[in-house]
């Protein structure tokens, strides 16, 4: 019996000390950084003229991933951020794009709306939740790893990137109201009033002063040779603005632009949201004890300059230069609240952006545009030819290249699913702004193991996803011909950056491919949790430390 107490004291000793040492593993706080529309050439072509505190300390301390890709489409930002924090694709969490045809209440819905909740801080904008992401994310596990100890606070300029990466069991995401309010909010999801340090924020007036100084470059505009000329027919306008060309008076542009959503709109949205990060991190009291925090921080103002101007324009690399000086401040004031030693960070993008079609054209680059009205017109020829039904009838909806069918119209004709959307496949590829088509049938029924049709089967969600699906030629987008977007499969979209650094991660490079949904798992090994419950994606076992 001594010999039995004895073995139990022994055991018990050892699993308390197990549990201390993972304990005194793990960093005080986790940081994750996602730059929405952010390409890997980024890092590299404006690399020179970055300071030695903000990418490039990332890069030359921590481990960079240079052959990180997205692994399914859409491209879009939701899907980006679920897929990052849950570790898996849309086909598994659930979020099949930004806005979506939901087939069963027969209505276009957005990705975190949720009328279960109202708005807190403000009369409308904020009645989201998580709800619709099927899966947990790493700040869910860690939460429930330390018995819903530690806190998780996510934040951004656009509600969905706050809300989808702080999971389902965050403290608080808060997400910035633009038009004439000026600042940050939250859904009664999380709580039922704004926490003093917010609204201490929301009352300074940082706002107020970004949003009336000019835009002008950083350095001397000529000095920007990575871009092409200020002024060219490839940029979208402000209104009011008679060239794509600076400087920018946002104090004159503003009453026409939006007031505060203009604000979104230009590298200043990006250095708000870092005022608002440090204090959170100081009014939350992040990072403070043992007990392993989580802060997610989502910077929005690259996407938004980057839709209106491009890659190539002066206006972008601008715009990633300034936020450069925003990410050293950043970094320098985690060295002095947290302490060099006691956080981990990864660095990531939600997707990437092709470059502007026209442009692409001038230097005999294949591109295009998809007119959509036009499609729509060559669909109902086929409809019509093949079953004497106009498209409006047969096709209930069209959107993120999704036929998404009437069953109703199906049934009351007795044709066979199947079979019609077989022959809209085999008719449509042969539009000249089509590619590639599948239907759900065969992304069901047969596993594509690489290419386009894998990331679009891995984007696909049987309860969600239409019956058609459709990848559009390379470099064609859905637009005007000046600006850009994203959404595809390709490599443009698809290849980004990932960064480790911190507590934890070793200093190097990876060249080999790896998925956006392996930084969940990656993470959850460094951390000794579970790891995300849907997740797919696998350890990058070269970042971590023995």
């Amino acid at each position: 019996m001594r010999l039995f107490f004895t073995i139990i004291f022994i055991f018990l000793s050892l699993t308390s000390s197990l549990a201390q040492s993972i304990e005194n593993e793990r960093p005080k706080l986790v940081v994750g950084i996602i730059v929405d529309q952010m390409r890997y050439d980024y890092l590299t072509r404006f690399y020179n003229k970055y300071s030695d505190d903000g990418f490039k300390r990332l890069i030359r301390d921590g481990f960079s991933l240079e052959n990180a890709h997205f692994n399914y489409i859409p491209t879009y930002t939701a899907p980006g951020h679920a897929s990052v924090y849950t570790g898996t694709t849309p086909s598994n969490h659930g979020i099949i794009s930004n806005n979506w045809y939901d087939k069963f209440a027969k209505k276009v819905i957005y990705c975190v709306d949720d009328a279960n909740y109202t708005s807190v801080g403000t009369a409308q904008g904020g009645s989201k939740s998580p709800s619709r992401m099927m899966t947990t994310t790493i700040s869910d596990e860690l939460k429930m790893a330390q018995n819903q100890q530690g806190k998780v606070i996510s934040l951004s300029i656009k509600d969905r990137s706050a809300v989808l990466p702080g999971g389902h069991t965050a403290d608080g995401a808060y997400w910035f109201e633009g038009m004439n309010e000026g600042k940050f909010i939250t859904s009664s999801y999380y709580r039922e009033d704004l926490p003093k340090w917010v609204k201490d924020f929301n009352n300074s007036d940082k706002a107020e002063k970004y949003l009336n100084s000019p835009w002008n470059t950083l350095y001397n505009i000529k000095t920007y040779t990575e871009s092409i000329d200020d002024n060219n027919i490839f940029e979208g306008l402000f209104i009011g603005k008679k060239t794509p060309t600076f400087p920018y008076d946002l104090s004159k542009l503003k009453k026409e632009n939006g007031n505060f959503e203009l604000l979104k709109a230009v590298p200043f949205g990006n250095s708000i949201l870092t005022d608002f990060t440090k204090a959170a991190i100081i009014g939350e009291e992040l990072g403070q004890d043992n007990i392993t925090d989580f802060l997610a921080v989502s910077f929005s103002s690259t996407d938004y300059v980057g839709h209106q101007f491009g890659p190539d324009s002066k206006e972008i690399e601008d715009t990633y230069l300034r936020l450069d000086q925003d990410l050293a401040s950043f970094f320098i004031f985690l060295d002095e609240k947290i302490g060099k030693d006691n956080y981990t960070l990864f660095l990531t993008a939600d997707h990437a952006v092709v470059q502007v079609p026209a442009y692409l054209e001038t230097v005999k680059v294949p591109a295009g545009y998809f007119d959509y009205r036009e499609f729509v017109t060559y669909l109902d020829t086929i409809t019509k030819k093949h079953f004497n039904l106009g498209a409006s009838r047969l096709v209930e909806n069209f959107s993120n290249y999704q036929l998404f069918l009437n069953r109703e119209v199906l049934h009351d004709q007795k044709l066979n699913i199947k079979d019609v959307s077989e022959i809209l496949a085999n008719e449509l590829v042969n539009h000249k702004s089509i590619y590639k088509t599948v239907t759900a049938y065969s992304l069901q029924n047969t596993n594509f193991d690489s290419g386009v049709l894998h990331r679009l089967q891995m984007g696909y969600n049987q309860k969600f996803s239409g019956d058609v699906l459709l990848i559009p030629n390379p470099s064609t987008i859905s637009r005007d011909r000046t600006g850009t977007t994203h959404g595809s499969g390709y490599n443009y979209d698809t290849h980004v950056p990932i960064i480790f650094y911190g507590k934890g991660i070793k200093k190097g490079i990876l060249k080999r491919n790896v998925s956006i949904t392996d930084i969940a798992p990656t993470m959850s090994n460094l951390l000794k949790i579970s790891f995300p419950n849907g997740t797919t994606g696998t350890v990058i076992y070269e970042a971590l430390e023995e």
